[in-house]
């Protein structure tokens, strides 16, 4: 049996310091004795997956920093690249069934615990597994050289910008594309920030980025319910930020931001091609056809993406900030990587998740994220309104025909939340009230509709839910103050609650009618895994969309040039650029006359 050192989260800040408490787990003799007692290989390598130790019923402020491990075996192959090690110790395949707590500050293991690995039947019961329980645990792998079999009849997919980009990089980090302009920042924490978003001169937004993001865990027996990841402030976005390659995570013509951090002893260190900004065909813009002339009106839609992707232990999110044609900022969030597992008996089912793989539970747990939106429509002070769509009673007096509906208005007068209702068809709008739409005769905005999610399922009073009350509400709405950046708080490892973070902001209870606001959008996902998410999860897309309300006089996107076959250059099948037999038809242009 070996013991290599291999960690999970490898940012800068923490590097380090999970390095080292690897180290120290790895060679602790009772650990070496309690792998010997699982009847593994002689050359079997085990592994460790370092987690924050979050927080349990009985923390205190006095509760030393320590580090949670989860140990795995290597497939039996021992391949570098197996799903059982990937750099940062992806062992998710043959978990074992205990878990070292390591004392920071002693730095010895303190701890081992029994992981619980029965079904339902079982409760919370522990030592279900038998003499040697791994023995069902099979090879799951998803790197490329250990697929026996992959698809031979994709064809390749090329980006071609022959004349080059349409957009511009000024003064290192500042943006020009189309009618937008705005600048590209970078911090350890929150990663990618967009700063002074403006488009056609007129200002929109001061500062875009993600400001925190939880991953709470439903697994009730412990030590799985300290689980709780919070990725930006635990470990950091920009610190866990990705070095993007050409022709794997961005495709066309790309221009790199590489960027700044520091390594545990405070010296600078240079973080690659971080960010990557590009082009991207975003599919029919707008269309009509006069039915009378058979002429058609079309463009092609497209959005500038800016891309960051970060890797925290199993899971990778890429955030994609895009910008588009017609005055939409997009904000997309694709969860990928691999299922955080544990071990579970043969046979045996769970009411904490889901059996993935031989052996192998993927337990439900849930991915929070919080969008800050700093806004400065057409200036700095701006309004909040809520807007729901209500029926209209039906009286011989307004409604007789029982058909109407009408747009109710509630402006946020103080700081304060509000949630999504999609039934309300509710949006939520930024507004400058001195600044009228001459069209709309309405205050000029932009809006925000917010995704329906479901928020933060453990119970009021628990330490996972005091730790991340911001995802108790879709919707925040605080007075800009600075400092006020993290919508968990500060300092969120090992936290028992989410001090000064927006919850504390909106109980400040401020004006915030036509003042520097802030709003604050929660989003993300209820995961419950299923088999298809493993070995590799394929991505979870969600998107939140920030759109022009009567912000301009027409379609913003009117202007975009008519789509052209002459520039477009689209190939028919079956013509020898393509290589097939098959005939699709006549080519023709975007345009031509119905007959």
């Amino acid at each position: 049996m070996k013991l290599e050192l291999q960690c999970s989260i490898t940012h800068y800040h923490l590097s380090f310091e999970v390095k080292k408490a690897s180290q120290i787990i790895l060679n602790d003799l009772r650990v070496k004795e309690e792998v010997k007692k699982l009847g593994l290989p002689d050359d079997a390598i085990i592994q460790c997956d370092s987690w924050m130790y979050g927080a349990d019923r009985d923390s205190t402020p006095d509760t030393p920093k320590a580090i949670q491990a989860l140990l795995y075996a290597r497939a039996p192959h021992n391949h570098p690249e197996s799903n059982q090690v990937v750099l940062i110790c992806r062992g998710y395949a043959f978990p074992l069934p205990f878990s070292p707590l390591l004392d920071l500050y002693l730095q010895k293991v303190v701890e081992i615990t029994p992981l619980a690995t029965g079904g339902k039947e079982d409760g919370l019961a522990y030592h279900t597994g038998g003499s040697k329980p791994l023995d069902h645990c099979a090879e799951n792998e998803y790197y490329h050289e250990l697929i026996k079999e992959t698809r031979t009849d994709l064809k390749p997919l090329q980006v071609v910008q022959p004349d080059g980009p349409s957009f511009k990089v000024e003064d290192d980090n500042c943006v020009s594309w189309q009618k937008w302009r705005f600048r590209v920042g970078f911090n350890y924490r929150e990663g990618l920030v967009i700063h002074d978003v403006r488009y056609d001169k007129r200002p929109l937004f001061y500062r875009l980025s993600v400001s925190e993001m939880t991953v709470p865990y439903g697994d009730p027996r412990s030590p799985y319910n300290r689980k709780q990841a919070f990725d930006l402030g635990d470990a950091g976005a920009g610190s866990t930020a990705n070095t993007l390659s050409l022709g794997c995570d961005c495709l066309g013509t790309i221009y790199y931001f590489s960027e700044w951090l520091n390594d545990e002893h405070g010296a600078p260190t240079r973080a690659e091609n971080v960010i990557c900004l590009h082009e991207q065909d975003g599919g029919l813009g707008w269309k009509h056809t006069n039915p009378r002339t058979g002429k058609a009106a079309v463009t092609r839609a497209r959005s500038l993406l800016l891309q960051m992707v970060i890797t925290v232990g199993n899971y990778e999110y890429a955030f994609v900030f895009c910008f588009n044609l017609n005055g939409n900022i997009e904000l997309e969030t694709r969860a990928t990587g691999i299922l955080s597992t544990a071990l579970i008996d043969p046979g045996k089912t769970s009411d904490w998740g889901n059996v993935v793989s031989p052996g192998v539970l993927a337990p439900n747990h849930q991915h929070l994220f919080s969008f800050r939106i700093d806004p400065m429509i057409e200036g700095a002070n701006n309004t909040i309104i809520q807007e729901d769509t209500e029926a209209v009673p039906q009286s011989e007096h307004e409604n007789p025909h029982g058909n109407a509906f009408r747009i109710v208005k509630k402006p946020f007068e103080r700081s304060g939340f509000a949630d999504a209702a999609p039934l309300q068809n509710r949006v939520f709008k930024i507004v400058n009230e001195k600044k009228r739409n001459r069209v709309s005769q309405n205050p000029v905005g932009y809006k925000l509709v917010p995704q329906p999610c479901q928020l933060i399922l453990a119970t009021p009073g628990s330490v996972a839910r005091r730790r991340a009350r911001f995802a108790e509400h879709h919707i925040w709405v605080t007075k800009y103050r600075d400092g006020d950046l993290w919508a968990g708080g500060k300092w969120t490892n090992q936290s028992l609650i989410d001090k000064d973070g927006v919850v504390d902001a909106a109980a400040r209870n401020e004006d915030v009618r036509d003042k520097d606001l802030v709003l604050w959008c929660t989003y993300g996902m209820t995961h419950n895994p299923r088999v298809e998410d493993f070995p590799v999860m394929p991505c979870e897309i969600t998107t939140i969309s920030l759109k022009p309300s009567d912000f301009f006089e027409r379609n913003p996107a009117i202007d975009v040039p008519q789509s052209r076959q002459e520039d477009n250059k689209s190939v028919l099948v079956g013509s020898p650029m393509t290589g097939t037999a098959e005939v699709a038809g006549q080519m023709g242009s975007c345009h031509k006359p119905k007959l």
